[in-house]
């Protein structure tokens, strides 16, 4: 489920930064309305603002959304140690002695190890 969430995040937010990146500033008024950008309007000349930026509310509340859901269920997911829960003294490391590893006694008469 978590995989599912996160590819649909991840496809809402290219298409939130894509309609975002399409639509035209509030300068860019005054050109079109000397027919700079009139004829090349896809939606018409009012039609654009209403469905860019209804589509653009309606990618944005889902990305919010699917951000908080995304963010709970990792916050659940981890859980974060606490510092303060282990209080105890670390066990003391005992160095390994000659008893610890066999050794042969082809190994004692060749080593370059001193003695």
């Amino acid at each position: 489920m978590y995989e599912i969430l996160l590819v649909i995040y991840l496809v809402v937010s290219l298409s939130l930064i894509g309609m975002i990146l399409i639509q035209q500033g509030k300068g860019a008024d005054m050109g079109s309305s000397f027919g700079a950008g009139a004829s090349a309007t896809v939606f018409g000349s009012s039609g654009a603002g209403n469905f860019m930026t209804k589509t653009t509310t309606i990618l944005a509340t889902v990305f919010f959304v699917l951000s908080i859901v995304l963010g709970s269920m990792t916050a659940s997911q981890i859980k974060q140690a606490d510092q303060w829960e282990n209080l105890e003294a670390p066990a003391a490391t005992v160095a390994p002695t000659s008893e610890d590893v066999p050794a042969s006694e082809e190994s004692q008469n060749n080593s370059d190890v001193p003695n």
